[in-house]
Order: structure tokens, then C-alpha cells, then sequence
């Protein structure tokens, strides 16, 4: 026991000779926030372009862990900077708390959906097919609207392109599992599948900029490979269709300029010039995690890679664009309790914030960052300031056992971290120690429930902002109240006649209280 404490109480007492902790430290953060708070002023220009970062099941614990991760407690995330901030109420039209399916159709298209369904309203029950297919019941999204307006769309994911997060960007379906027809009952043969929507149907087959995974339920009979196998979780294509295929055609047939890509090289090497419109699909399933894709030649690319690509595609339209990017193997991460994964993954996704901040210009671009839910990740015990978040927090004095910092609500079977023993004739279940390896990608943290796989949570998430009318995320929220705030400061949609007159009202507002001021 004695070799295996040793080495964290040195951690611990490095870390608390280190740290700083004297009364100028902390009055200088302070002094630095006030500072920074006071030269905040309200951007009411258009915003021309638009980014929604979403972190999948990137709750408010993930970002302070993710935090603490990169820079310790002190330190703040890129999108931790930007000067609006609000928080958004997630649940769905059904549920207390939502999936990813119904809460990406908030945020894309504006009114709060049933769950497991994708792009319609909440008159349109899980796996009823007709209703889906009733015109009224379709939702138009940002992406839909921004094409309207002239500018550019598209997305980036680090998921299957026809995966949950994404396909409200395109798609209306009944059921979020209907990515190809391979899953599809009898009594869907009317509708069609997620991945034929994408590249046969408006908006998909019009979008600048498609990014991601999926490559099974695009084109039939996939195969995999020990770098990249099947997904066996999701459906794979077999009724003959290669829509891969059928795309290229498309932009083929039509006169437009395009470029498919599938590997880290490809991605690097395309001709932007003579490109006005991108596919990359770079994986049968989902992307792999940060930390372990190949990054050479033949590899997968990072979130960042992929968006900076996006951008330079988009910005070519003298109108505009919309971009919705998706982190969404932090979710993936989570669902199986994988902490350390999760939080990585949640700080890829700030790199890619931080590439798109550096890259765009804050008078006419609009960025948005948040999640569309959160886990049941908690961050608990008293560790000291400065140690690994990944580390032990303390004994528990009731069983003289270590507990991690970060643990789970629910958990899959992986969480399950207790033997099962029989005591003076009855059975008790004993709180195994967490070990050595908690800092390992592989570790699963414990749970308190054992389910499947760690369930979602329903908490409030919170929204960041920089760049025109970003201002707009300022308090509590509904999680639809996005697309709205979005289509306001980008004169898109509902709001493309009237948002000149709203910010001409805020200025006379705004002039009005500054000479009552001065009258004063």
C-alpha cells in the first residue's frame, strides 16, 4: 500500500507548493476579468457567416474538466473568453431528458421535437413514417435557410454524417436509426432513408461542405478493415446504392465543382480553387478518437483539419455561410464511461474552436458554442487543487476505499466496480479500489447505476458567443431559442425582412437612454 500512495502524495505536495494562493494572485484574476468585462460592447452589425460548435454531451462538468485538463483550475477555455454567455433548458418535447436526435432539431430548426426523431415536428411520433411525411410537419433548418439567403452550408462531424447531431441539418424521419434502409421495417417503405436524403433531397444535395464518418450506409455491402472495421452498432447499406458515387455524378451533371476525399492526404491536398463543393467521408463508422486515429497519409483527420478545410470552401461565397460542427465522440466517450476520452475529446473540439476564432473575423462572424446535453458526470471529493482530474479524490472513511474525482451516475457493465461477497450469511457487495490506471485512456469510472451504457443527462448546458448579436445568449434559454437568435443576427429565414428594423429600435433605444443620461 505504501509504494502505491507514495508517488500521489508527492503529486500533492508539489502541487500545493506550486500553486499560487496569496492575495495578488487572486485580486489580479479578478482585476483581469473587471478589465475585460468593460470593454464588452454590443455587436449589432449582420452576421454574415455563422459557426455552432456542438460538443455532444458536453455538460457544464465536461468543460470544467476539459478545463482543468489543458490549464488547471485557473485557466480558461478559448470559448470560456467570449463575452456572452447564457445557458439553454435541453429537455425535449417528450422528455425530461432528451437524446441527441430531438435536441440537434431544437437547435437546427427551431421548435422542440419527440424523441429519437430527426428534422419534424412533435406531431410526428417516433417511427410513424406517414406523419413524417407530412409537408407541415417538415422543419426547415439553419442550413436550409442560409442556402435561401444565398450563403453557403454545410457541416462538419466527427461522427457519421447521418448520424443523430447532423441529420436534422438535412433529413426529417420518424426514426434516427433509419440512416439506410437496412433498418427499416415494412412499414417505412414509404419513407426514405436518412443517408438517400442527404445526397438526393434538398438542402442535402446542395450543401458546400459535407465532413465526417458513414461510409457503410452510403455504399452497399462496405467492408472493414483492422484500421477501420464496420460499425456494428449502426445499420450498412445493401440494397445496391452507392451514393458516394451517385454524389459525384450529381455535381457532375450539374456543371459543379467538386472534390471528394477520404484520408488525411486527400483532405490536405484538394484543390480549394476548384472546389465549390467538398465531401470527405473518412471512415465506415464514426471517426476514431483523438488519441488514437493515424495521422499519417492513409489516417483520419482531426476536427480541426476538417474545419479549417470547411472554411476555406465556404468563405469563397461573398454572402456567407452556415457551419455546424459536431465533436461528437465526447458523447460516444461518456456512453461508455470513458472519462478521460470524453474530456479529450471535448479539448479537440476546443482547438477546432480555437482555429475557427483565429481564422475568422469577429465583426462578421458569429460563433456559437455548446452542447446539446449533458452525461452524468460528476466531479466530486475534495482532491487537492493542482492534481490530475483523473486521479484518486480521497478514501472514503465508511469502506477505507479510494474514489476517483470523476465519477458517473449510470454506467455501463464496464462501471460496475464492486465483488460480491457473503458475510456471516448474508451477500454484500464490497466497493472494489480503483487501481493504478485511472489515468488511462482505457479506464472506466465507477457508476452508481449500472445500465447498458451511461445514460444522458438532463441538465441545463450552457451557450458562448462571439460576433454579431451575440449578445442575444444572455440568460436562461429554451434550447430552440438558438436557431431563432441565429436567424436574427444573420437577417435569415423568419427574420431576413425584419432585423433591419429591430436593431434600427435598438439603436434609437439604446441613442434614447444615452441622451436621458446626459439630460441628467
Amino acid at each position: 500500500m505504501f509504494p502505491r500512495i507514495l508517488p500521489v502524495f508527492f503529486v500533492i505536495y508539489a502541487a500545493k507548493c506550486t500553486l499560487r494562493t496569496d492575495q495578488q494572485f487572486w485580486t489580479e484574476l479578478a482585476e483581469n476579468e473587471l478589465a475585460e468585462a468593460l470593454q464588452v460592447k454590443w455587436n449589432l452589425g449582420v452576421a454574415k457567416n455563422v459557426i455552432l460548435f456542438v460538443g455532444d454531451g458536453m455538460g457544464p462538468n465536461t468543460v470544467t474538466a476539459t478545463r482543468i485538463y489543458k490549464g488547471g483550475e485557473s485557466h480558461r477555455l478559448v470559448y470560456e473568453k467570449f463575452p456572452h454567455v447564457g445557458l439553454l433548458k435541453t429537455y425535449s418535447a417528450n422528455k425530461m431528458v432528451p437524446d441527441s436526435s430531438c435536441s440537434a432539431t431544437a437547435l437546427f430548426c427551431g421548435v422542440k421535437a419527440n424523441q429519437e426523431t430527426i428534422g419534424v415536428d412533435a406531431s410526428v411520433k417516433h417511427k410513424d413514417c406517414s406523419a413524417s411525411l407530412r409537408p407541415e410537419a417538415r422543419l426547415k433548418s439553419l442550413a436550409s435557410i442560409a442556402l435561401k439567403a444565398g450563403k453557403s452550408a454545410g457541416f462538419v462531424t466527427t461522427m457519421r454524417v447521418t448520424h443523430a447531431t447532423p441529420g436534422p441539418i438535412y433529413a426529417h424521419s420518424a426514426d434516427r436509426k433509419w440512416e439506410c434502409e437496412d433498418k427499416m421495417p415494412a412499414s417505412a417503405a414509404a419513407c426514405k432513408d436518412i443517408a438517400r436524403q442527404l445526397v438526393e433531397d434538398w438542402p442535402g444535395k446542395d450543401l458546400q461542405v459535407i465532413l465526417g464518418g458513414g461510409r457503410q450506409v452510403l455504399v452497399s455491402n462496405s467492408t472493414g478493415t483492422k484500421e477501420d472495421p464496420l460499425d456494428t452498432w449502426s445499420c450498412i447499406r445493401k440494397d445496391g446504392k452507392d451514393l458516394i458515387k451517385e454524389y459525384q455524378k450529381d455535381k457532375h451533371d450539374r456543371g459543379l465543382r467538386y472534390s471528394y476525399v477520404s484520408n488525411n492526404k486527400q483532405l490536405k491536398g484538394f484543390d480549394v480553387d476548384q472546389t465549390d463543393y467538398l465531401l470527405g467521408i473518412f471512415a465506415n463508422g464514426h471517426l476514431k478518437y483523438e488519441h488514437e486515429r493515424n495521422k499519417g497519409p492513409e489516417g483520419m483527420p482531426s476536427i480541426s483539419d476538417m474545419v479549417e478545410a470547411a472554411i476555406k470552401v465556404l468563405r469563397k461565397n461573398k454572402n456567407g455561410y452556415f457551419l455546424m460542427v459536431e465533436g461528437g465522440n465526447v458523447d460516444m466517450a461518456h456512453h461508455r464511461g470513458w472519462a478521460k476520452r470524453a474530456v479529450d475529446e471535448s479539448a479537440a473540439l476546443e482547438g477546432a474552436v480555437r482555429l475557427a476564432a483565429a481564422h475568422t473575423d469577429p465583426r462578421d462572424t458569429l460563433l456559437v458554442v455548446t452542447s446539446d446535453h449533458t452525461h452524468t458526470l460528476s466531479i466530486n471529493g475534495y482532491p487537492y487543487r493542482g492534481t490530475d482530474i483523473f486521479g484518486i479524490a480521497q478514501t472514503s472513511k465508511y469502506d477505507n476505499v479510494n474514489y476517483t474525482t470523476l465519477s458517473y451516475g449510470t454506467g455501463g457493465p464496464g462501471s460496475m466496480k464492486y465483488s460480491v461477497k457473503t458475510e456471516h450469511n448474508r451477500t454484500v457487495a464490497a466497493r472494489e479500489d480503483p487501481g493504478v490506471n485511472t489515468d488511462s485512456f482505457d479506464y472506466q469510472q465507477i457508476a452508481a447505476i449500472t445500465l447498458d451504457e451511461n445514460s444522458h443527462g438532463g441538465g441545463d448546458v450552457v451557450v458562448y458567443a462571439r460576433g454579431p448579436h451575440a449578445h442575444l445568449f444572455h440568460n436562461v434559454h429554451e434550447q430552440h431559442y438558438v436557431y431563432h437568435a441565429i436567424s436574427y443576427a444573420a437577417k435569415m429565414g423568419a427574420y431576413s425582412g425584419t432585423s433591419a428594423i429591430y436593431t434600427n429600435i435598438s439603436l434609437l433605444a439604446i441613442a434614447a437612454w444615452v441622451a436621458i443620461c446626459i439630460m441628467k
